[in-house]
């Protein structure tokens, strides 16, 4: 009775006999008390973390001493053009009904089917997963920089031992830090994000102040080797201050080889490594089954963050412009260090963006694998990540991600891996972009956000970025991912997937069939393009193939209709006896493989039920072949 009452809200709300759906993310008894962050707590810090990353103490100096500062402002405007196109579409689906666990997945896989839902939900997992390999293996790299027995900078204290098995067992036991932070829950991950964000925070207002505070000084750089392995003069990069001829010399490009890398750099190589930092967008999204009300946290907290991070970002373009010379932004990437008050509270920043990196990514990835598992498309071979705990926990689903990510620990060095994670976020955002572009073109009378910031021109133009964005950062793993997102959609459509979950597909039919039918005008008919419409009167299916199979073929790409009548009268009968009858003769159809629509009638007689039938089927002046016909 409640679908019946409420048929709008029991979309995405009740089940198919009526029951209520979990809300919780884990679909746990748990119920509502395991939707418990806040906005803040559930959505900002994990998304400015995720969206700064290493990328904001480590990399600010790579791109405007690169790219200039014009381009370099170029550059952001044109990545957060990309993700504010893509928020608009998060926000539009999180505030058009209720969101559970799983956050792309559920938005992607509720619109688009269970085959398409479901590759990408896979990718975005996989992203997830490598992109809390690659944190780890970039917070290990940042400690034996410093600390490390081969550290080349002038200020290594070279204390720990290195090498590939130390470097694996260093990367294991952070990731067991991080893994035990969150197979103990969402809350404890959110008061250590909240922590995180606190150090991060401070780290960047101590950068911020020490622009203005510090004076001009000389910082000596690594040296390199010359000629023969003869070992070169010290060199220095100049700390200047407020400088009109600094900031003039810092305002074009400059394009040089990577010391890091030995690579000469171009515009598109800086953009994919500032893009890459850019990504974090949906760690709050992925959270939704934890959050309190996430159809107004996720749109609300997604956009401060956004508007924050670039604000954040456009300020520290402009102070490294101002304040440092070229050689330094280009030769020591890592210049925060050596221009600040207290050197050390830059190191903290640095080790707390790479673990809250890590942290989101891998709390993110369990609850996309709870959700998969959830939904059972992938059958035995996610089932253990079904298990939660009495708060709705899924710690089987992080344990089973926490495995994944120390095998890709043992990879070792994953630089050619991370832009393969930015593209497999790329394909998670074009895929919600598409999932908004869809409803929107449906006219889906179901499909109203409360968020109206946005429009099919929008999601469009999303989709068509992140596409490019796939293919200019990295065309071999654009094409990889996509023909892995066709493999996987192909194997879940063999499979065969939910059916209750709806097709957006057939919402667009429907509007393009209905578009076109109006436009037809029987005014307008001419012989000259006459077609054959046939209804067929079938009483007895079994025996009715080869009939069926003949009118298909008198048809010659007409209209062609398949009729029944069952004899009775509907005042005398307890129930409509045609309406269960119509998903048998669709099987009969689609078994006989013809091109033919279903009529079927109850009438008193045949003769009556046959007019009816030509009426219903818009057929008065069509042809009728009743052959082969019992009346039921």
């Amino acid at each position: 009775m409640a679908s019946e009452s409420s048929p709008l809200l029991a979309y995405r709300l009740l089940g198919e006999e009526g029951t209520a759906l979990p809300l919780n993310g884990a679909g746990a008894p748990g119920g509502a008390s395991a939707r418990k962050l806040s906005t803040f707590l559930g959505v900002v810090v994990p998304t400015v973390l995720s969206m700064f990353s290493i990328v904001v103490f480590l990399r600010i100096g790579f791109v405007v001493g690169h790219a200039g500062l014009l381009q370099a402002l170029a550059m952001l405007l044109v990545a957060y053009f990309i993700l504010a196109l893509t928020v608009l579409s998060v926000c539009a689906i999180a505030t058009n009904g209720a969101v559970q666990g799983g956050g792309a997945y559920f938005m992607i896989s509720r619109t688009l089917g269970p085959e398409v839902g479901g590759s990408i939900g896979l990718m975005f997992y996989l992203a997830n997963v490598c992109g809390c390999a690659v944190s780890l293996l970039g917070l290990v790299e940042s400690v034996l920089d410093v600390f490390g027995a081969d550290a080349t900078g002038p200020s290594g204290l070279r204390v720990l031992p290195q090498g590939y098995g130390w470097n694996l067992l260093y990367g294991s036991l952070l990731l067991g830090l991080v893994g035990g932070v969150c197979t103990l829950g969402a809350g404890l991950y959110a008061r250590a994000s909240f922590l995180t964000f606190l150090l991060v925070s401070g780290s960047l207002a101590s950068v911020l102040i020490s622009f203005v505070a510090v004076g001009p000084r000389d910082i000596p750089l690594t040296p390199r080797p010359g000629p023969n392995g003869s070992s070169l003069p010290p060199r220095f990069g100049h700390f200047t201050g407020f400088n009109s001829s600094t900031l003039k010399d810092n305002l074009g490009a400059g394009y040089a080889e990577d010391y890091t890398t030995g690579a000469m750099m171009n515009f598109a190589s800086v953009f994919a490594v500032l893009f890459n930092g850019c990504t974090g967008i949906m760690a709050g999204a992925n959270m939704s089954g934890e959050l309190k009300d996430p159809s107004r946290a996720i749109p609300l907290g997604t956009i401060v963050a956004v508007a924050y991070t670039f604000f954040v970002y456009v300020l520290l373009f402009f102070l490294s412009s101002f304040t440092c010379d070229r050689t330094l932004l280009q030769e020591d990437y890592g210049f925060f260090r050596a221009i600040s008050l207290w050197p050390p509270l830059v190191l903290i920043g640095i080790y707390a963006t790479a673990l809250s990196a890590s942290m989101s990514s891998l709390i993110g990835a369990s609850r996309i694998l709870h959700a998969l598992a959830r939904d059972d498309l992938f059958g035995v071979i996610l089932a253990p990540a079904k298990v939660v705990s009495r708060g709705g926990n899924p710690w089987a689903a992080v344990l089973y991600s926490w495995g994944l990510v120390q095998l890709v620990l043992l990879a070792g060095k994953l630089n050619t891996l991370a832009a393969v994670v930015t593209v497999f976020y790329l394909v998670a955002y074009a895929a919600v972009d598409l999932s908004c572009l869809s409803l929107e073109w449906a006219s889906a009378p179901n499909f109203r956000p409360t968020f109206s910031l946005f429009s099919w021109h929008t999601c469009l133009l999303g989709v068509a970025s992140c596409l490019l964005m796939m293919f200019l950062i990295s065309p071999g793993a654009a094409g990889g991912s996509l023909l892995l997102m066709g493999l996987l959609a192909a194997l879940l459509t063999a499979r065969g997937g939910p059916s209750s979950w709806g097709y957006v597909s057939q919402a667009l039919l429907f509007h393009q069939v209905r578009k076109y039918l109006l436009r037809l005008d029987v005014r307008k008919d001419h012989v000259k393009f006459w077609r054959p419409q046939l209804l067929l009167l079938v009483g007895n299916p079994r025996g009715a193939l080869p009939l069926l199979r003949l009118a298909n073929q008198l048809k010659k790409g007409g209209l062609y209709v398949l009729g029944h009548v069952t004899l009775g009268d509907l005042d005398s009968l307890p129930s409509d006896p045609v309406q269960p009858q119509y998903g048998a003769w669709l099987s009969l159809v689609d078994r006989a493989q013809v091109k033919a629509f279903v009529d079927l009638t109850l009438s008193p007689s045949v003769r009556q039920g046959a007019q009816h039938l030509l009426r219903i089927s818009g057929l008065e002046s069509g042809t009728l072949l009743p052959w082969g016909f019992r009346s039921s």
